[in-house]
Parts: structure tokens; C-alpha cells; sequence
């Protein structure tokens, strides 16, 4: 869910999820998104915080946050505060950024140093931050001194990571960091394949990914695997049976968690909000009675 609404809505959108038994929800974290630059547009994190203090069971996260507008010490600061006030129910969604739009530009650059270099370096410091009490750290692109986390988060040894990659650096920084590997299938064309295209790209991210696992000498049963199909499809939800099938099909790649965008009245993701509460309720009933 685009952190776009006022707190009514968002209020009484995000506890109906919870409701109908979504086993977790998102929400995008930028400083303003492509085409919706110049509309409302809230922060990801005090959002998750508010949301946190009124459900009580879903895992919420950022579907993801990146080093374009964050610097690890505050955002450590931040998850594991709310972590504490969700009770333990948060995951940190973390990607790269793009290169281009607001995001890329807002808080300037850092001469000299790699889009990559500066991801790794910001899940590897963040992953310090979050597992100690006290972290000193001299990088490239950050730096913390004495950076005291106490008393921590709830979820131990700390908050489970989602990261998002689609390359082969990326992929080894998943299976070195990550709880949950995250794709949108053609990151740099997200939607633009075709249907056949984009399940192929899947399939190959899968195996990508498993190969980095073993690389690094873990089992890749032992990740979860996440995709947005909204960001792979059109109209996922353009029937009830079209959305078991999608669902069905990530299963069958392997796939442990599926995310669909919330239907918005215009524009990007748009869709009819009465389809999209029967086809997620009516799914999640499918896949409960199979065991998956």
C-alpha cells in the first residue's frame, strides 16, 4: 500500500487487511515516487509505526527501503523502535535505489563510489548496528561512532531483513544478509516484459540465487523467496481465478510469499477495490485448505 492517504484511510485500510488474514503488508519507502511526485506522500516508517500501535498480529515492512534516502545509524535507530512497538512483527525491506528519479537526486550524491559498493556497505553496517549494543564503523560511504542500540530488538539476534537483488552481487549479499530475497522480475524494466517473459526472468532469478547460496554454504530452502506481482503482471486481481493462478504458478517456482499492490482509483496500480478483497480473500482460503 502506497504511503499516499491520510490516517483514516490508512488506518481503516491496513486493520482490514489484518482482518481478512494477510500474513503481512508493505509499503513502498521513498521521498516521492515517478509519477506520483508532487502528490501526498508520507514517510514509510512513523506510517508503520502508527499502523503497528492499532493491528496486532500482521508483519508489516518496507517494500524497500534503500541508502538513496537513509543512512544506516538513524534507520537502525528507527526499526528497532519499531520493532518494539509492533511487537516483534516488523521486517526491513532493503534495496539499492534506483539510479534515477527523486530519490537518486534528493540527498545528493557521494563522489567516487558505487551504487553497489554503497549498498553492501549500508546492509553490512546496518546488520552491526542492529546485532550490537554499541557499533564503531569507518566505510566509504558511512560511518558510526559509538552508535549505542539499546536495548535492541525484540526479534533476536535482530529485525529479519527482506532484500531485494537481481544481480550477482546482489544475489550473494541476499544469501549472506537475508531472511527473505525480494523481486519485482525485471527490476530495470519493472512490467514491461511480457507475461511469458517475466516468468521466465523469475525462473532464472531462482536459480541465480540458489547458486549464491551454495557459494556461500547455505541451504536455499533456508530463504524465503518474495515477489510483487503487481510489479510483474497487469491486473493481477482482474478475476478471482486469475489471481489463484498467479499464485499457484510463484508457488510452484518456489516462491514462499506473494505481494500484491493495493488498487488505487487512478493511475499506477489501479483497480476495483471490491475484486481485490475477493480475490485475496478467496485465494488465502484456496491456499489454507491446501496447507500452503
Amino acid at each position: 500500500m502506497l504511503p499516499e492517504h491520510n490516517w483514516p484511510y490508512t488506518r481503516r485500510a491496513w486493520c482490514s487487511v489484518e482482518e481478512w488474514g494477510l500474513h503481512h503488508a508493505w509499503t513502498f519507502d521513498h521521498f516521492s515516487w515517478r509519477s506520483l511526485r508532487g502528490k501526498p506522500w508520507y514517510d514509510s516508517l512513523t506510517t508503520l509505526t502508527a499502523i503497528a500501535a492499532v493491528t496486532e498480529r500482521i508483519r508489516l515492512g518496507t517494500l524497500v527501503a534503500s541508502p538513496n534516502i537513509r543512512h544506516p545509524v538513524p534507520t537502525a535507530k528507527q526499526v528497532m523502535t519499531l520493532d518494539e512497538i509492533s511487537g516483534g512483527r516488523l521486517v526491513l525491506g532493503i534495496g539499492a535505489g534506483a539510479t534515477d528519479g527523486t530519490d537518486a537526486r534528493v540527498m545528493g550524491s557521494v563522489a567516487g563510489v558505487r551504487r553497489s559498493d554503497r549498498f553492501e556497505e549500508f546492509v553490512t553496517l546496518t546488520d552491526l548496528l542492529l546485532r550490537n549494543p554499541r557499533t564503531t564503523f569507518h566505510g566509504a560511504c558511512y560511518e558510526a561512532v559509538e552508535a549505542d542500540m539499546v536495548p535492541g530488538c525484540v526479534q533476536r539476534p535482530r529485525v529479519p531483513f527482506a532484500l531485494a537483488a537481481s544481480g550477482p552481487r546482489g544475489f550473494r549479499l541476499a544469501a549472506r544478509f537475508a531472511e527473505t530475497w525480494v523481486t519485482i522480475g525485471d527490476a530495470a524494466r519493472p512490467g514491461a516484459r511480457s507475461e511469458a517473459d517475466g516468468w521466465g526472468v523469475l525462473t532464472r532469478q531462482i536459480e541465480q540465487l540458489t547458486d549464491a547460496c551454495e557459494q556461500a554454504g547455505r541451504d536455499p530452502d533456508n530463504i524465503g523467496k518474495l515477489v510483487n506481482v503487481s510489479r510483474l503482471v497487469p491486473d493481477p486481481y482482474a478475476s478471482v481465478e486469475r489471481f489463484i493462478d498467479l499464485v499457484g504458478r510463484c508457488h510452484e517456482l518456489g516462491f514462499t510469499d506473494v505481494v500484491v499492490n493495493h488498487p488505487r482509483p487512478s493511475g499506477v496500480f489501479q483497480g476495483d477495490p471490491a475484486m481485490f478483497e475477493q480475490a485475496v480473500r478467496q485465494t488465502l482460503a484456496v491456499f489454507a485448505e491446501d496447507g500452503q
